[in-house]
């Protein structure tokens, strides 16, 4: 059982030179470690905020994107209601101007129709007057010898004319 239990020394020696080595690296290594893991973890802090704000301005960007793409639309809205209203602007002037020249065009032609008539009846006139005239003459030189045949001659004339 010797072999099993440790000796005075050796028990002694080990707990100098773990005393040791744990002052050693307490005042070498715990440091550097400690500063390395400190740094660490500052590091992965900076990162967390780092990624919050980004998450946070990645927010108002999409914010700021759907307030712009709400304004292009009511732009773009605003624009096809301008552009329809002058579509029919541009066709009520259309059809009044269309309106106003077939209105000048009635009147050209009442003005043309009413023109046509008074000639047609001044030339009607005319050929009452000459056919009168001509009844007249025949009258006039047949009344002489009687008045039986001269009305006979003027009913004759009346229906042996045509009117033009």
């Amino acid at each position: 059982m010797d072999l099993v239990t440790p000796g005075f020394g050796l028990l002694f020696w080990t707990t100098v030179s773990f005393l040791i080595l744990v002052l050693l690296l307490a005042k070498f290594a715990w440091k550097p470690i400690m500063n390395g893991i400190n740094a660490r973890n500052k590091s992965i802090e900076d990162a967390l905020l780092l990624a919050e704000k980004t998450k946070a301005e990645m927010l108002s960007l999409q914010a700021d994107n759907e307030r712009i793409v709400k304004e292009a639309r009511a732009e773009r809205d605003s624009l096809l209601k301008e552009a329809r209203e002058m579509k029919d602007q541009l066709i009520a002037q259309a059809k009044q101007q269309a309106q106003a020249q077939a209105d000048a065009l009635i009147a050209q032609a009442k003005d043309a129709i009413v023109k046509e008539k008074q000639q047609a009846l001044q030339e009607l006139k005319t050929q009452v007057a000459e056919i009168s005239i001509e009844i007249a003459e025949k009258v006039l030189s047949k009344e002489l010898e009687n008045k039986k045949v001269s009305e006979e001659i003027v009913t004759n004339s009346l229906n042996t004319m045509v009117l033009n």
